[in-house]
């Protein structure tokens, strides 16, 4: 239970105290064990360093900027999916292929049904939920281990794919709705609105959140705290706005490539959308309940087993829009879409960026910063080294100190009673 008060950002009485007061609360937490996503934010500073000082003139690119929101687009999605999973203190190692496999029905809807892509889409929704339905009553109604549940599904779901695909076989996608959402960019003042948009409606909510806390006689941020965190997201988002309409072609190129891509409006769509769910909700409160303990949740009468389905079911979907973007991305279909290392760097994402895999401690930006930390690597390295294995050992290693640094920082909130 104290997960869930952790989680949901009850600030502490000395929050009114200035950016002074709020730097020694935030050290105080950090020192208490917890950390959020503090080393995946400073991880992901010194990846940046590191390959700008080793190759800068290619991963300092404009282009290469562009090109690391589309690496990391489905990994992100299949990862805010995660979340939920996580946060029960379970795991799901089947969401790859039940993104795979969505997007096989998303293709033959298109291909062989000849449905619009309106309904092509709902129907790859509606195979997600029905996965994640599937593999929550097994795990919530049976009992049965989600390690186990899942790992069964891993397997059944390639067959499916085959099943729906063929082997060895691959469907195109030609439906131009679909793959500009990974292709496409929105036009420079599209791009210069959605800043804007982004920019006001944060400053607004959580002015907003302030004044009610006050109204009611919580303690509330201060407003020099509330400015810098405003003054902060706008200069970077601004920053990367401002790269993203740059034209990225060489001048002798004939085509124009600048802007915003599509898929960073679905990203803030599902950013904004799952963090409202999980961090102002009762179903996102009982989540939370859940992870940190379920025996007190079940008998403080939260309904366990048909939230964790629901957990299991958002997962699945969310998966299933994971597998709309890969699609979209590689322009097809095949046996291969949402398998190798899809689902590792998507559970690599969340627990990188801070989601707990002992359940009760994460949220949705986990993954957004976990999922870039798994591109930076993925694109980074090689540049300086065509080793696949020493790709796949820095991969794992980054994995394996972001797990240890979450059993450590629970340790220390255990110890210090927070």
């Amino acid at each position: 239970m104290t997960a869930q008060i952790t989680d949901v950002d009850v600030p502490a009485a000395g929050d009114t105290g200035g950016l002074g007061q709020a730097a020694r609360d935030y050290w105080a937490r950090v020192r208490g064990g917890d950390i959020g996503s503090l080393p995946a934010v400073l991880g992901l500073i010194a990846l940046i360093v590191l390959f700008g000082v080793l190759e800068g003139s290619t991963f300092l690119s404009i282009f290469n900027f562009a090109n690391l929101i589309n690496q990391s687009a489905a990994i992100i999605v299949l990862a805010m999916g995660l979340v939920f999973v996580l946060l029960l203190g379970e795991i799901d190692l089947s969401a790859g292929f039940a993104a795979g496999t969505c997007a096989a029905v998303l293709a033959v809807a298109l291909d062989s049904w000849g449905l619009v892509w309106p309904l092509a889409l709902v129907a790859a929704l509606l195979t997600g939920a029905a996965i994640g339905l599937v593999i929550g009553s097994l795990v919530a109604r049976l009992g049965i281990p989600s390690f186990v549940v899942t790992l069964a599904m891993f397997l059944a779901l390639q067959g499916a794919m085959l099943l729906i695909i063929g082997e060895g076989g691959t469907i195109p996608i030609r439906s131009e709705a679909i793959l500009v959402v990974m292709n496409g960019n929105m036009p420079v003042m599209g791009g210069w609105l959605l800043a804007i948009i982004v920019i006001a409606g944060f400053a607004l909510s959580t002015l907003a959140s302030i004044r009610r806390r006050r109204t009611a006689g919580l303690p509330a941020e201060a407003m020099s705290v509330w400015g810098a965190k405003v003054g902060g997201l706008a200069v970077l988002i601004l920053v990367a706005t401002y790269l993203l309409n740059q034209e990225r072609q060489l001048p002798t190129a004939k085509v124009t490539i600048q802007g915003v891509p599509w898929v960073v409006v679905v990203i803030l769509v599902l950013l904004v959308g799952l963090t409202f769910l999980l961090q102002r909700t009762a179903f996102g409160r009982h989540v939370y309940a859940v992870g940190g303990n379920r025996e007190a949740a079940r008998r403080a009468g939260i309904n366990v087993k048909r939230l964790m389905i629901t957990c299991f079911v958002f997962c699945s979907t969310l998966a299933a829009i994971a597998g709309v973007l890969l699609a979209s991305r590689d322009n097809s279909v095949s046996p291969t879409t949402g398998g190798a290392q899809t689902l590792l760097f998507a559970v690599g994402a969340a627990v990188i960026g801070g989601t707990s895999l002992f359940g009760g401690r994460g949220k949705i930006r986990d993954a957004v910063i976990g999922g870039l930390v798994i591109a930076v690597i993925a694109n980074g390295l090689p540049l300086i080294t065509q080793q696949s294995g020493i790709q796949f050992v820095v991969t794992g290693l980054v994995l394996l100190v972001a797990a240890s640094v979450d059993a450590i920082s629970r340790r220390r909130a255990a110890s210090t009673g927070r």
